[in-house]
């Protein structure tokens, strides 16, 4: 965790030192009545899961696959959160990956993405997007990845899987290489 965001619950008084293990979590907030419980409750940070809803309209909605579905968008859910003095993690899941998939340029999909994340920036004072590219790290997509996340303020994490490292070392040492933060 951050040393911004610790002094962001901090200058809240809702932690007593810059402790980490005084952050408390509420992971999986991927429906309305987990966000209510969240927003109500003694919870510091939001975690929640992005995908594309699997039927039309499709858009981005608040679940974690294998669910195609949720009763509650991004758009809301940042909607609600807004009000609050809560942190976010969002976890972007088939929303990345399907992206590389189906858009044709990696500017088109540093446009959609882009957009999200100035969207989530709004609704929240502490945000960790969490990028999640399962189909590789290619020098196309590492690029497009530091283009996304150069001009943003918040902590950003990038999860590897390990099946993917060795043969993209050269392209994430790099990317990491980008930022001081």
């Amino acid at each position: 965790m951050s040393d911004r965001t610790l002094e962001y619950f901090l200058s809240l008084n809702q932690i007593t030192k810059k402790d980490a293990s005084e952050v408390k979590w509420s992971h999986a907030v991927n429906s309305r009545s987990r966000l209510t419980e969240a927003l109500t409750g003694p919870m510091h940070m939001l975690e929640a899961d992005i995908i594309i809803r699997g039927r039309d309209p499709k858009e981005p909605v608040m679940a974690h696959p294998p669910d195609t579905d949720s009763d509650i968008t991004l758009k809301e859910w940042l909607e609600a959160v807004k009000a609050h003095d809560k942190g976010i993690k969002l976890d972007f899941k088939s929303l990345i990956s399907q992206s590389l998939s189906t858009i044709e340029s990696p500017k088109s999909l540093y446009y959609q993405v882009e957009t999200l994340i100035s969207n989530c920036e709004k609704a929240a004072r502490m945000l960790i997007c969490f990028l999640f590219f399962s189909s590789g790290y290619s020098w196309d997509t590492v690029r497009v990845m530091e283009e996304i996340c150069r001009t943003l303020e918040h902590p950003v994490t990038f999860p590897v899987r390990a099946a993917l490292l060795s043969q993209s070392f050269s392209q994430l040492k790099w990317l990491l290489q980008q930022s001081d933060r």
